[in-house]
Order: structure tokens, then C-alpha cells, then sequence
């Protein structure tokens, strides 16, 4: 009983991954369905042999006893009366499966096998012999759940007719060995398809490993690791191999693309900066030196300095992140405390922001290995958007504190939330949830891409807890211990 659930068990667990619009799905079925298709036509096709091959010798059998029987009476008759020649011919003949009887023209009967009278069946074999018709060639007649091989034939004695000999054969013994023989050829044909199929699967599975393998690494790949990842498939079959060449060419391909890119955008970044900074260093000038300017002249210099700004940040982003992208990005490490970090970057974006930003540290203090001016940006950037995406009135509150050894920092607001389907690509760049907010706040979309690349490249992660109306919390985890 216990091998049985276990097996249930297994079967059922085995079903949950069953895909049947799997390539290893279809072909173990199609192949299995031709081998239980081939080897269901080799058993009939036996068993339709054998059954014939078995009447054959039996209906060959009373063909002789047939033809023998007419000699053995003439041969009694020569010595004895025809009556007792018939019997003595009979008796000879008779076995437990073979009975014979003769029958006069007239109908009556002239000799018979000693079943008919005195065996336990006599009245089954009176009944048999009742049969008005007889067959001149052997057949199979079925009688009373009883298989028999029945045959007549005309008797002739030293040239005179004396009537017809009648011969059944039982053979619902050997019918039964036969059905029995079937039976387990069938048993045996179904284990030879189950196992077939189990060897198929096993073999196709096998067979399918460098493309399940291929699948596997797709899911790895990422721009950081294109230049590294390469197949080894020596024992695939040909057209898996060339398939994973073709696919090392096309990651090659996509390598360079991407490191082509990458350098564009490094390039562009750096060379831009430099003429906006210059632009922008102009327009502020103008501003301020502009007494006889207009409102109006005063507002578009304004407005281009504004813009001048906010690009020059953009190329910045962009540049930080081609550096980090080409490893370029150098962080100065050095152990600092977080508390004092923390309390003064709560300082400087109440004073720039003029709002309320609630600081509630770790009583104890923490200290971290880490890059001060990258993580006052990554700090700055997450409140900068808290306050941006909350309520004017709304607190934003800094939480600090450690565990274990690690240093974990929270910005919490109260402002609109993000949505789930959200949540998994705000750290992605250039990814907007509002594209007109986003431009009527400024930003660019490149803002959490940096602060998740300057929170890795120190060690830490950062993830985003956030629901709908309620408002959000981004966590930065850093490496950390407690100062005694």
C-alpha cells in the first residue's frame, strides 16, 4: 500500500511538469505511438497466424482420420461382420477429444464411439450427434461455450455404400492454450510499448540536453557578460552544434554593437558637457549682469539655462553610467560613519528643498567601507524623488539602522505609490512610469539606474517595497558593522 501512494506520488509529480506542446513531449509520443502502432499490428498479425496455423491441424487431423477410417473398416470387415468391423474401426479411432459415429442412409444409426453411451457426457455428445447437417470439409462449429472441428464424409465398403461417417474433434482445450498464449502476448506487447517508451523518452531527453543547456544560458545573458559567454557543445548532434555556432556569432555580434554603444554614449556625454557647462556658465552670467533686460528676454534666459542645466546632469548620468559600463568608474572606498552621513544629508535637503525630512537613525553608530560622495548622491537622489512624488505636506523619513552585519538605510514617503508591474523596472534606464510627469519634474529616467549601479559597485543592493496610495520605501543594504 505504501509503494502504491509513493508511486501515485511520483506519477502525479511527474504529470505537473508534463508539457505536452514540448519538442520532447511530441516527439516521445509520436515515436511511441508508431512503435504501439507497429508492434499492435505485428501481435494481431501473429495472433491471427496462429489461430489459422492451429484449425489448419486440427481440420488436417480429421481429414486423415477420414480418409483413414474407410480402410480400417474394410479391413475389419474382411475378418468379421460389417457391424462389428464399423465398431472395431470406431473403438480404434475414438479418443477422449475424438468421437465417430456412422449413420445408415436411412438415418439410423449403425455404430458409434462408447462416449456417446456410457461416458459422462453422453448426453452432450447425443445432442452432437443430432446435428442434421454436416460439413464435407472440416469447420469449427461452436456448441454449448464447446469449440468443435466437425467433418462428413460418405462411406464405402468394397465398392458399396454403407452410409456416412461423422467426426467432431474437441478442441476447447486447446482454444483455451491459444487465448491464454494470446493473452500474454498482448501482456507482453503493451510492457514492450511502455518500455519502449520510457527508453525513448529517456533518450530524447538526453538527446535535447545541449538545447534545454542553450535555453539555460539564454537566461544569463546580460550586456555585462556577452564578451564571456560561449558554448560548449562537442557532443550535441551536427545541427545543434551549428546552432551554437551561429549563436556564439550572434553574441559576438551583439558584443560589439553594445560595446560600440556603449562608447558612443561615453564619447558624446564628455564631449557635450564641456560646450553646455560653457553655455550655461554664459547664460548665468547674463542673468546676472542683464540690469536692462526685459521680463520677457529675462525669462527665456531663464528658461535656457534651466534646460542648459538639467541637460548637462542628463550627460552626467550618462557618463557615469559608460564609465560603469566599461568599469571605468572609479569608487574611493574608505571607512566612514553612517550616522553622520545620513544626519547630514537630511540637513542639506531640508535646507534645498525646503521641506520636512525626518531622520530616524540607529541609536547606536554604524560604521560602513564606503564611497562618501557617491552615497550622499545615491541618498540625495532617492529623497529628491521621495519629495518630488509626495504630497507637499508629507514628511519624508530616513530610517537607519543594522543587521547583523549589515547597514540598511530606508527612504519612506507617503506619496502616490508605484504599481507592481512597475516596481520590477524603475531601475531600469530611461524607464518612466508617467512620461509627463517625469518631464514636468525633470527628470530623465537615468536617476534610480545610477543609484542601483553606485549601491552595487559599493557592495550593497537596492530594492523598492511600494503600494498604491500608500506610498513607497527603497532600501539600500551596505556592508556594515556596529563602532563600539
Amino acid at each position: 500500500m505504501k509503494f502504491i501512494k509513493i508511486l501515485l506520488k511520483q506519477t502525479k509529480q511527474i504529470w505537473k511538469k508534463f508539457d505536452p506542446f514540448s519538442l520532447r513531449s511530441r516527439l516521445t509520443i509520436g515515436i511511441a505511438a508508431v512503435s504501439a502502432l507497429g508492434l499492435g499490428v505485428v501481435a494481431i498479425w501473429t495472433s491471427w497466424q496462429m489461430e489459422q496455423q492451429l484449425i489448419v491441424t486440427h481440420q488436417k487431423n480429421i481429414e486423415n482420420i477420414a480418409k483413414r477410417f474407410p480402410r480400417d473398416v474394410q479391413l475389419y470387415s474382411e475378418m468379421l461382420p460389417v457391424e462389428t468391423g464399423l465398431q472395431k474401426a470406431i473403438n480404434n479411432l475414438t479418443t477422449k477429444d475424438i468421437l465417430l459415429w456412422v449413420k445408415y442412409a436411412d438415418g439410423t444409426v449403425a455404430a458409434q464411439s462408447p462416449d456417446f453411451l456410457f461416458g459422462p457426457e453422453s448426453a452432450f455428445a447425443t445432442k452432437l450427434m443430432s446435428l442434421a447437417e454436416m460439413p464435407q470439409q472440416p469447420e469449427v462449429y461452436a456448441l454449448n461455450g464447446r469449440y468443435w472441428v466437425l467433418c462428413g464424409a460418405v462411406l464405402e465398403v468394397k465398392g458399396q455404400m454403407l452410409g456416412k461417417v461423422y467426426i467432431a474433434r474437441d478442441i476447447t482445450r486447446d482454444r483455451e492454450m491459444f487465448l491464454i498464449v494470446i493473452r500474454n502476448l498482448w501482456i507482453a506487447s503493451i510492457l514492450s510499448i511502455l518500455g519502449i517508451t520510457g527508453a525513448i523518452a529517456l533518450y530524447i531527453q538526453k538527446s535535447l540536453q545541449p538545447l534545454l543547456k542553450l535555453s539555460q544560458l539564454a537566461g544569463t545573458i546580460s550586456p555585462d557578460n556577452l564578451n564571456k559567454v560561449k558554448l560548449d557543445l562537442d557532443k550535441a548532434p551536427s545541427e545543434v552544434k551549428e546552432l551554437a555556432q551561429m549563436w556564439d556569432m550572434m553574441l559576438s555580434r551583439l558584443s560589439q554593437a553594445w560595446e560600440q554603444q556603449r562608447e558612443f554614449v561615453g564619447n558624446v556625454s564628455h564631449e557635450l558637457r564641456t560646450p553646455l557647462t560653457i553655455v550655461h556658465g554664459y547664460l548665468q552670467s547674463t542673468l546676472r549682469r542683464g540690469n536692462n533686460l526685459t521680463e520677457a528676454q529675462r525669462e527665456a534666459l531663464e528658461i535656457a539655462a534651466s534646460e542648459a542645466e538639467r541637460t548637462i546632469r542628463l550627460l552626467q548620468d550618462l557618463l557615469d553610467l559608460a564609465r560603469a559600463d566599461s568599469g571605468y568608474l572609479h569608487l574611493h572606498l574608505e571607512p566612514l560613519m553612517l550616522n553622520d552621513l545620513v544626519a547630514e544629508v537630511v540637513g542639506m535637503a531640508e535646507q534645498f528643498s525646503h521641506r520636512v525630512v525626518i531622520n530616524e537613525a540607529h541609536t547606536k553608530l554604524i560604521e560602513v567601507k564606503s564611497d562618501r560622495n557617491r552615497l550622499k548622491q545615491v541618498l540625495l537622489n532617492l529623497i529628491d524623488n521621495a519629495l518630488k512624488y509626495s504630497d507637499g505636506e508629507a514628511p519624508v523619513i530616513l530610517k537607519l539602522d543594522c543587521q547583523d552585519d549589515r547597514a540598511i538605510i530606508q527612504v519612506c514617503d507617503r506619496g502616490c505609490g508605484i504599481s507592481l508591474q512597475h516596481q520590477s523596472r524603475i531601475f531600469e534606464r530611461f524607464y518612466r512610469i508617467d512620461e509627463a510627469r517625469a518631464r514636468s519634474t525633470g527628470g530623465t529616467g537615468l536617476g534610480l539606474s545610477i543609484v542601483k549601479t553606485l549601491v552595487e559597485g559599493m557592495g550593497g543592493n537596492v530594492k523598492v517595497r511600494s503600494k498604491l496610495g500608500e506610498g513607497s520605501v527603497f532600501t539600500v543594504t551596505l556592508p556594515a558593522q556596529l563602532s563600539k
